[in-house]
Order: structure tokens, then sequence, then C-alpha cells
């Protein structure tokens, strides 16, 4: 549930020497996330919501700060100049879109699991509130689908078949895992109708095994992703694919416009008249002068 690492090179995930280092710990956190979801389901099915919960909501915290990490190494990429994403239509429906929704999925998915257990909490019940709560779950989950779909939308022309095999080992996990969810949320919030449950109790079984089964793909996507980011940070970067439409030469002419700039901005002052130069006067010698005299 996360746009992670892609196989082209307009990603910053740290400034200089840093930035392997900080691709590797963005791709580690989102394991730590799974791990976290799965042992919150775990401890739901052991009859400890409560314990179990604080779990889940853990996990979907590193799960959206996670994909704004990612939303941020993708935007410096490209220096932040949105104006690029005119030229290349797979910027922005992918390196950008793919973040924020799933960011969105999860912050959906946190407030709707914290909603319930701050019901469970306070001993009393308000049936707006947990109507919100179980369609931000179908919300939140829905969000991860479409963020998933359009992930695997990503298109590429340079990459070899080794490179796309390792991105749809990590693409194809991570669409049947919210596909799972979404699945889960729907017939949970099914099965409540007509029976008067309220706060923890209307988190069924069936929802927490089809979580549970669902954040084990997440995890294997996962693992996935960290075996593709080891081996794209081995590969050359001319081996990487680049913006499309002319981004990329328009980004590179701009990060190297510093001169060109320079220019323009002379050409608006007035030139100045230039006084010719007078070339400066011969040397005498003794024997011109002689010369000189005698004619």
């Amino acid at each position: 549930m996360v746009k992670l690492s892609t196989a082209r090179e307009c990603r910053t995930y740290g400034p200089g020497l840093t930035r392997n280092r900080a691709e590797y710990m963005n791709a580690g956190v989102y394991v730590c996330s799974t791990i976290m979801l799965i042992c919150g389901f775990v401890l739901l099915l052991l009859r400890q919501p409560k314990a179990g919960l604080v779990m889940v909501l853990i996990g979907l915290t590193l799960i959206v700060a996670v994909n704004v990490h990612d939303l941020v190494a993708h935007l410096a990429g490209i220096d932040y100049r949105l104006g690029l994403m005119e030229m290349d239509i797979q910027l922005p429906l992918v390196e950008v879109a793919v973040p924020v929704v799933q960011a969105l999925g999860g912050v959906l998915f946190f407030l709707g699991i914290l909603f319930l257990l701050i019901q469970g909490e306070k001993g009393y019940h308000h049936s707006k509130l947990e109507a919100h709560a179980m369609n931000m779950l179908i919300a939140g989950s829905v969000l991860w689908v479409l963020g998933s779909i359009l992930n695997s939308c990503q298109i590429y022309e340079r990459a070899d078949g080794h490179v796309q095999i390792l991105q749809q080992s990590v693409q194809i996990p991570f669409l049947t895992g919210s596909f799972l969810f979404m699945v889960g949320a729907i017939l949970n919030s099914r099965d409540q109708v007509g029976y008067s449950r309220h706060g923890l109790h209307l988190l069924r079984r069936t929802w927490v095994w089809i979580g549970m089964f669902a954040s084990l793909l997440l995890l294997i996507g996962g693992l996935a992703n960290v075996v593709k980011v080891f081996k794209m940070l081995q590969m050359d970067r001319l081996r990487l694919e680049k913006l499309r439409g002319g981004a990329q030469e328009r980004l590179v002419r701009v990060r190297e416009g510093q001169t060109p700039f320079l220019r323009e901005e002379r050409r608006r002052w007035p030139r100045q008249v230039e006084t010719p130069i007078e070339p400066p006067p011969e040397p005498t010698t003794p024997y011109k002068d002689v010369l000189v005299g005698k004619s």
C-alpha cells in the first residue's frame, strides 16, 4: 500500500551520499508497518481488541509516513517543478497521485479504527459516529485499491525484463492485498444490517481474518520491494527510466540553466557604447630615430 521506489531515476530519498541509506530505510519502515498490521490482527483473533487495534493504528501511521516520504522524494527529484507534469502524464498519475491516494486511504483507515476505539473506551454509543467509522474503513480501502491500480499503470521502455519482473512482484501483492481489505470492509459493513452491535463489536471475525491475509500479502510485497531497491541501486543509472515527453531534457536545462538565465537578464539591460581601444604606440628605438633623422 505504498508507491515506494520505481525504475525511474527521478527520485531523491536523501541528500548526497545518504540517498541510498534513506531509500533502504523507506523500504524497511514499510516492512515494519506490515508486521505491525499482522500482529494487530493476530491480537484481535486472540480476543485482545484494544491492544490489537493499537498495533493496527501504529502500522497505519507508519504506512502514511512512508507514503508522504515517498511523495517528497519524487517531487524533490524534479526540483518541485510541477510544470513538468504537463509534459509527462505518467508523472502526475503515478509518481505523485499514487502516494497521495495511498496516504489519504491510510488516514481514513486510521480514523475509522480510532473512532471505534474511542467509542469502546467511552462506554456509550453514538450511531452516527460508528456509521462514519464503518464508511471510513470502506473509503480507505477503496483509495488503496485505486492507488494500486494507478501504480500498475507505470510504463517502461528502457528497463529490462528483470527490472519489470521485480516491479510486478511488488505491484501484484499490493493490488491483491488492497482488494482484500476492500472486500473485508464491505462484508463487515453488510454484516451489521439487522444487528445492534456497537463499538469494537462492529469488527467481525471475518474482517479480521481477511485483514490478516491482506497484511501478509502486503508483507510479501514489502519484502519484494526491498529486493528490488537493492537491485536497482546496484545497476547503472543509464538503465533507469527517464521522464518522457521532453520533460527530462527540460529538467536538465533548468538545472544547468544558471548561465542562460544570466544571459537573458543581461539582454534586458541597455548595451553600453563601447569605445574603440586605440592600439598602443610602437616603441621607438635609437636605430629608428637615426633613420628618421637622415631621411
